[in-house]
C-alpha cells in the first residue's frame, strides 16, 4: 500500500529530484505541485476522479445517516474519495464490537509470520487446561474458522462471557460440546480463548502486541484494543475502539495483500486464506473471523441448530448477491462495517449507534451498494 503519510509529499518530491537531477541548463524549473489535500492523514481525489458517481455516493451517505450512521466514508485505488460524519468527530474513537474479530485475524497472522504459532497447532499447546480433554484436538484454524464445536449457548455468549470479571479464564472454562470441525457457531467465548494463545505466543498481552505491530504501522492512531475488568485478560471477541478512517487504513492492508508503507505486515497467503475462501464446509460466508460474499450454505450469528449444531432452516446463497463474490467484509453488532472490494479496489466504512430493537439495520449488502450503484 503506498504510504498514506507520505503520499501527499510523493509528488513534489518527486519533482524537485527531477528538477536538480534532469533540468536541462539555463532552463527555469517548473514550480513544483502543491501538496494534495489530506484529511486526517489520508491523500483525497474527487469522486469522479475516483470513478464514482458523486450524486450515487451521495444518496448513499443520505441512507447511512438515515441509518443512525456516526461516519461513513469511501475509499478507492488509495485515495478518499469522501466521508461524512454525523453528531461525532471523524477522530473519536467508538466501539465496533464484532469487528474486533477481523483485527484478531490479522494478530494471528502476524504471530505466525513471526513462527510463534502455526494453524495447525493444537490450542492445548497453549492453554494447558485443555490437555486430556475433549478440547485437546481443537486447533487455532478452529478458532479461526469458528468450527471449533466449543460450548455455545445465547446466554453463555451474550450474557455470562461479557459479565465475566476474567473473560479469557471464563472462555477457557467452557466445555466442549461437538466435535472439533463438526459444527459451526458464531462463538465468542471460543474466539476470546485466541487471547491466551495470542499471549502465550507472542509473550505479550495482545492490546500491546495490537498496538505495536498493527496500529502503528497502520498509522490507525485512533485505535485501541481494551483489558477485561481483571486487567489480564485483552478482550478480541469486541471491544475494539477506532474509527472510520483507521478502519479503511485496516482494509487497505488485506486490499494490498500485507503490506502497508511498503512493509509487509502479514503475508499473503495469509490474506488469501482469510478472506479467499471459505475456511469452512458449513458456512460459505465465512473466512478467518472475516464475512465473504462467497456463494454456498449461509449461517448467521444466532441461527437455530439441532442437537449436533446442524441448521434447522438451511439456507443458501450470497450475502450481496450483486457485487463481486472476492468482497468479503468486517461486521459488527448494530451495523459496524468495513467493507472491501479487491475487483474494484473500493473500501467502504459505516460505523453507527447500535440498533438492538431486532430490525434488519444495516450490514453488508447496504455498504456493498457502493460497488453494485455507485461505480462508473
Amino acid at each position: 500500500m503506498r504510504s498514506l503519510r507520505t503520499a501527499a509529499l510523493a509528488t513534489p518530491l518527486l519533482s524537485a529530484l527531477l528538477v536538480l537531477g534532469a533540468t536541462p541548463a539555463g532552463t527555469v524549473p517548473a514550480p513544483a505541485p502543491p501538496p494534495r489535500a489530506t484529511i486526517d492523514g489520508w491523500p483525497t481525489a474527487s469522486p469522479a476522479a475516483l470513478g464514482l458517481r458523486p450524486a450515487r455516493l451521495e444518496a448513499l451517505a443520505a441512507e447511512a445517516k438515515q441509518a443512525d450512521s456516526t461516519c461513513y466514508a469511501v475509499v478507492r485505488k488509495g485515495r478518499l474519495a469522501r466521508d461524512w460524519n454525523w453528531g461525532t468527530r471523524r477522530t473519536t474513537p467508538r466501539e465496533v464490537f464484532s469487528v474486533t474479530k477481523s483485527v484478531t485475524s490479522a494478530l494471528v497472522g502476524i504471530a505466525v509470520r513471526d513462527g510463534s504459532l502455526r494453524l495447525g497447532d493444537r490450542v492445548s499447546r497453549y492453554v494447558p487446561q485443555w490437555r486430556g480433554t475433549p478440547s485437546a484436538t481443537v486447533t487455532v484454524r478452529h478458532l479461526l474458522s469458528n468450527d471449533s464445536g466449543r460450548f455455545w449457548s445465547f446466554d453463555s455468549d451474550y450474557g455470562a462471557l461479557v459479565q465475566a470479571r476474567n473473560r479469557t479464564a471464563y472462555a477457557v472454562g467452557l466445555t466442549q460440546q461437538h466435535a472439533p470441525g463438526s459444527a459451526w457457531a458464531y462463538n465468542n467465548a471460543a474466539i476470546q480463548v485466541l487471547d491466551a494463545v495470542l499471549r502465550r505466543a507472542t509473550g505479550t498481552p495482545v492490546d500491546r502486541f495490537a498496538a505495536r505491530r498493527l496500529f502503528a504501522p497502520l498509522g490507525m492512531t485512533h485505535t485501541r484494543m481494551v483489558r477485561d475488568a481483571s486487567g489480564r485478560s485483552t478482550t478480541v471477541f469486541f471491544g475494539l475502539q477506532t474509527t472510520c478512517l483507521d478502519l479503511a487504513r485496516f482494509g487497505t492492508l488485506y486490499l494490498d495483500r500485507g503490506i502497508v508503507d511498503g512493509k509487509r505486515i502479514v503475508t499473503r497467503d495469509w490474506v488469501r486464506k482469510s478472506v479467499g475462501a471459505s475456511s469452512t464446509v458449513h458456512n460459505a460466508a465465512y473466512g478467518f473471523l472475516w464475512w465473504l460474499n462467497r456463494p454456498g450454505p449461509l449461517r448467521g450469528a444466532t441461527d437455530a441448530v439441532d442437537a449436533n449444531g446442524q441448521p434447522l432452516t438451511p439456507v443458501s446463497g450470497q450475502l450481496a448477491p450483486g457485487a463481486p463474490s472476492s468482497t468479503y467484509a468486517a461486521i459488527g453488532l448494530g451495523g459496524q462495517v468495513l467493507l472491501v472490494d479487491p475487483r474494484s479496489r473500493t473500501v467502504v466504512v459505516r460505523l453507527g449507534r447500535p440498533d438492538l430493537s431486532g430490525g434488519a439495520g444495516y450490514g453488508f449488502a447496504d455498504a456493498a451498494e457502493v460497488v453494485t450503484t455507485a461505480l462508473r
